[in-house]
């Protein structure tokens, strides 16, 4: 089996929701001042996933201030690495025709014996996704089957179809993120959205590629609705409100590289702090994470570290101000 990382797929992805300048939060927590502070560098980001040219504005950030922010328009479409595949057509396709799933933080490939297996796998005879004569898998084929299984009302109709929606689906989605040039980093960190007591946005951040890190994948619904949704070797996958996005962080996309054997940063959170891989370039976890998968250093400033992909998660939370 080869090693490939991730679970689920997101079904509904919302663009980040941003407030005009002149409208204004209560102030919830005050500024930490780090004696070193890193700056998002723009040109860390790879042009050929962007829409338009990455450009500086004012907004007003989450704890009530404004601040300078880039606008970043991505088309969400990877240029350093391919995507997919997802689902296999056949129980006799290998592991190279399909793509990743996960259960209880296990990483499993989706090749056609696993699929073949799933009323084993889940103990579980409702799960039949294969003609037992031909062995060819039911899938989604269109993008109108797409639309129709990729969202939480899931009608009886697509019941153990292998969810796979395709690039050609999306090639003209864009969408726009803010992420404050300079983090400020808060005395109480910001819940995402989508859970209790949250107020935040359901975003984790976004890689150099462009692609953004989402909100775990709501896998009860997808298992309830006896569909299954891989995801591709990046741990990516497309719907159609969303485009493709990523639930884990696997290694498929750019990072760079650090110089002291420290983990390698893959992008930025929305609050503009850097997102590091899980291990050092020894492989070794980092122990003193806070609660947001945080820590602070005086090379890279305040930064989080990923979960590991079989986590379905990425951050916990965010330690800085978002903009709005």
């Amino acid at each position: 089996m080869k090693y490939k990382y991730l679970i689920g797929i997101a079904l509904i992805s919302a663009l980040i929701s941003c407030r005009k300048d002149d409208e204004t939060t209560a102030v919830v927590n005050t500024p930490i001042n780090d004696s070193i502070v890193i700056k998002v560098m723009s040109s860390n980001f790879l042009s050929g996933g962007l829409a338009e040219p990455i450009t500086i504005v004012t907004r007003t950030l989450s704890n009530g201030t404004t601040a300078e922010c880039f606008k970043i328009v991505t088309k969400s479409t990877p240029t350093d690495h391919v995507q997919g595949p997802w689902c296999p057509t056949n129980i006799s396709d290998d592991a190279s025709k399909g793509g990743i799933w996960l259960e209880n933080g296990n990483v499993y490939d989706v090749d056609g014996a696993f699929i073949k297996n799933l009323a084993t796998f889940y103990n579980n005879t409702t799960w039949q996704m294969y003609n037992t004569t031909t062995g060819e898998i039911t899938k989604t084929l269109t993008q109108a089957d797409c639309q129709a299984a990729a969202n939480p009302n899931v009608g009886v109709q697509y019941k153990n179809y292998c969810v796979e929606c395709l690039p050609s689906y999306v090639s003209t989605l864009t969408k726009t993120i803010y992420i404050p040039v300079t983090p400020v980093r808060l005395t109480t960190p910001i819940s995402f959205g989508a859970g209790p007591n949250s107020s935040g946005p359901s975003t984790r951040g976004i890689a150099f590629n462009g692609v953004v890190f989402d909100a775990p994948a709501p896998v009860n619904a997808i298992l309830g609705a006896y569909t299954l949704a891989p995801f591709d070797d990046a741990g990516g996958h497309i719907n159609i409100g969303a485009g493709y996005h990523y639930h884990a962080a696997t290694g498929k996309s750019t990072k760079i590289t650090q110089t002291d054997g420290h983990a390698a940063m893959i992008g930025y959170a929305l609050d503009g702090h850097g997102m590091y891989e899980r291990l050092s370039a020894a492989g070794t976890e980092y122990t003193d994470l806070d609660a947001s998968r945080g820590h602070y250093d005086s090379v890279r400033g305040y930064h989080y570290h990923v979960d590991k992909a079989g986590a379905n998660n990425f951050i916990n939370s965010l330690a800085g101000a978002y903009a709005k």
